[in-house]
């Protein structure tokens, strides 16, 4: 069997599911979504989720931060955080000044964490959920230095990245049935007993 190790770009696969046709498969189950991806000569060794806590919007944090719970509680979905910085940007027209939140350190995170995998030896192939083209060095040099390793690329809807696509061993854009089969339940018990619902804005 082909050991497969996934690395989930968090926001990447968010923001592909904000179109209003996509939005009730937010309430992903991203572990179940990558074995629905496996082949039959495949198994998957870890699924590991990358993003970074939402700051200073509240809807925005109770929402995210029920997903993350529900992730730990359901999956055994490794998370990694990098960080959300508010950027302030100033309009060179007008003057005023706005906020411009950017996520933080996913990309390094997902790039040390494929290479280092790879050295070790914990996988065959590799997954890449995600579309940025900042990953495009971490997976040339996987596919250049371990000829027995190979990274292919999931693409979220609407993510789709020709320029990564040259660079991987191959690729297809996640469509609505592998999403539709992959939803978390709709409530989720923690160990503590605490029930964890699927936000009303995701319906």
């Amino acid at each position: 069997m082909e050991r497969v190790l996934a690395y989930i770009n968090g926001f990447n696969l968010y923001f592909g599911n904000c179109d209003k046709r996509w939005i009730t498969y937010k309430w992903l189950d991203v572990k179940l979504l990558v074995q629905n991806l496996l082949k039959q000569n495949q198994s998957l060794e870890e699924v590991k989720y990358f993003t970074s806590r939402i700051r200073n919007n509240p809807n925005k944090e109770r929402r995210q931060l029920i997903y993350l719970e529900a992730l730990e509680a359901h999956t055994n979905v490794r998370i990694f955080y990098g960080k959300y910085q508010n950027n302030l940007i100033t309009c060179r027209r007008c003057g005023n000044i706005h906020n411009s939140p950017n996520e933080k350190m996913t990309d390094v995170n997902i790039a040390v964490e494929m290479l280092m995998d790879a050295y070790d030896d914990r996988f065959d192939a590799a997954f890449l959920i995600s579309g940025d083209s900042d990953l495009i060095p971490p997976t040339t040099a996987i596919n250049t230095r371990f000829p027995n390793k190979r990274v292919f690329v999931r693409f979220p809807p609407n993510r789709h990245n020709i320029t990564v696509t040259s660079n991987a061993r191959g690729n297809f854009i996640i469509g609505r049935k592998k999403l539709k089969d992959s939803k978390l339940p709709t409530e989720i018990r923690k160990p503590d007993g605490y029930v964890l619902r699927k936000p009303s804005e995701w319906t």
